[in-house]
């Protein structure tokens, strides 16, 4: 059994920012999974206790006259309540370990570290390490988690302490331990630090796969795409064999720059290599020539796909439709969605219904639109969201139809799928509704935007204090006025 060390807390003694508001500590308790062994009623006192308390002696005196007994369930449900409030935090860990017969486990001690890496409290972080390292409970998770911390918070050459001290904690300096250090690094842009420490360990650590598309994700994020490229020869150099990921990462990246002809340089070379690109690099490439308004190439690329027999999904379907549409070609779009995704098996998702409306909507087909949103209405699968209804709001107001079917719209979204209207959605109605001279309606949704603190743009207040001029409706214009202040400050 672990040498285990009781009360050896070196904590300072916590402010009165513990109080925090019950309510929001609270909230969502019926989320939890009442198959779990805590019982509810026990995470809701000792939640209760600290944050009623104005200190950590106050909430521990609290706490230890309860009859709540620690667990490791119970401790790592409030941690995870408190993530983001580490005197809390501390002062659960600590009621723990100073009830008998109680010990921590790895895992809320990992909490703990995570909780005060996160919130930049790294000196008692520390204190932790030492003490899981004095109960050998240190893992290379718990190093992932303090490394990633410090990096995080701009201090990444402690993080390379860190790692250098491994040893110190029980832990081995191999592949995997250099992988979480470079990889740290890496996701905090630090590139090139990396590969010093790389080019320094890489003499009695040998890489793998592993190590390589660690820096062919990182090049990549900091825009030096032929220092990726450059690394799956070192990969190679290495015995290490590129896959799937390693080149598509690439292709990303070039696609990002508009960089097509590296792109199907690429593809050839992986098809060469024996590394055939998936639905996933197709439906990429194909994106981006989209966004260019390649639309040919893109559609050339969908047919090269096909001919390789890479199986299509449903996110690969998505890009095809929304393709076809801006091209033009909606008849294909409609049989793409309406044949070929049913008899491939592939079911739709809400983007999918959603790309599909849009594009009726732009070619005013109101009655195929309205078909689709049937469908995704009926769908055991996916429901409407507030992108699904937008473009049929535009469409009302393009065809002059904003008494009955705006309505019904406007309806269904608030009171059938119980969908809150956003800053945009409220934008469009009320501009819309100000050109087809129904600004009493406007009024009221700005009124309802106001109060939901949206706040409208410059151009919205304007134009509805305009129309409400013209139409003579002074009273809501004068309490506009009063209110203007206060939405567009």
């Amino acid at each position: 059994m672990a040498v285990r060390i009781r009360r050896c807390w070196k904590f300072g003694v916590m402010r009165p920012a513990l109080r925090c508001h019950y309510s929001v500590a609270t909230v969502d308790f019926h989320e939890e999974n009442h198959q779990e062994t805590t019982k509810q009623s026990d995470l809701n006192i000792v939640i209760s206790k600290v944050c009623s308390a104005t200190g950590e002696e106050e909430a521990l005196k609290s706490l230890m006259e309860t009859r709540v007994e620690p667990s490791h369930d119970l401790v790592n449900k409030l941690l995870s309540r408190f993530k983001s409030d580490w005197k809390s935090a501390i002062c659960v860990f600590k009621w723990a370990s100073l009830v008998s017969d109680f010990e921590h486990s790895s895992q809320s001690y990992d909490a703990m570290v995570d909780i005060l890496g996160k919130m930049r409290q790294m000196d008692k972080m520390r204190e932790i390490l030492g003490e899981m390292r004095l109960n050998r409970l240190v893992t290379l998770n718990t190093m992932s988690k303090a490394m990633r911390r410090l990096a995080g918070a701009g201090i990444w050459e402690d993080a390379v302490k860190l790692f250098d001290e491994l040893d110190s904690f029980g832990l081995e300096k191999n592949v995997e331990s250099m992988n979480v250090l470079l990889d740290t690094l890496c996701k905090e842009n630090k590139v090139g630090q990396a590969r010093e420490i790389f080019l320094e360990l890489k003499s009695y650590i040998a890489p793998n796969a592993s190590t390589f598309n660690i820096f062919i994700h990182g090049w990549c994020n900091v825009s030096r795409v032929d220092e990726a490229h450059w690394t799956i020869e070192e990969m190679k150099g290495h015995g290490c064999r590129p896959c799937v990921i390693s080149y598509s990462t690439i292709i990303q990246a070039y696609c990002q720059q508009s960089k097509f002809s590296r792109v199907y340089a690429l593809l050839d070379e992986m098809q060469a290599e024996g590394c055939p690109p998936n639905v996933v690099t197709f439906t990429t490439i194909m994106c981006s020539l989209t966004k260019a308004e390649e639309f040919e190439e893109a559609l050339q690329l969908s047919e090269r796909m096909k001919n390789m027999g890479c199986q299509p999904d449903t996110l690969y379907y998505n890009c095809l439709i929304h393709t076809l549409g801006r091209a033009g070609r909606v008849r294909e779009a409609a049989k793409v969605f309406n044949i070929e995704m049913p008899k491939n098996g592939v079911a739709p998702n809400t983007s999918t219904y959603n790309t599909m409306i849009a594009l009726y909507c732009r070619k005013s087909q109101e009655q195929n639109a309205l078909n689709v949103l049937k469908e995704i209405e009926s769908s055991n699968f996916c429901k409407p969201d507030l992108q699904t209804y937008y473009p049929l709001l535009k469409l009302c107001f393009k065809t002059g139809k904003t008494d009955d079917w705006l309505s019904k719209l406007v309806d269904d979204v608030v009171n059938k799928h119980h969908l809150c209207l956003d800053y945009s959605t409220y934008t469009l109605l009320i501009h819309g509704l100000c050109r087809a001279n129904k600004c009493e309606w406007a009024y009221l949704l700005f009124e309802e935007m106001v109060l939901k603190e949206i706040t409208p743009r410059y151009q919205t207040c304007r134009l509805l204090l305009e129309e409400l001029k013209q139409k003579s409706i002074y009273h809501a214009a004068d309490r506009y006025k009063r209110k203007e202040g206060d939405s567009i400050a």
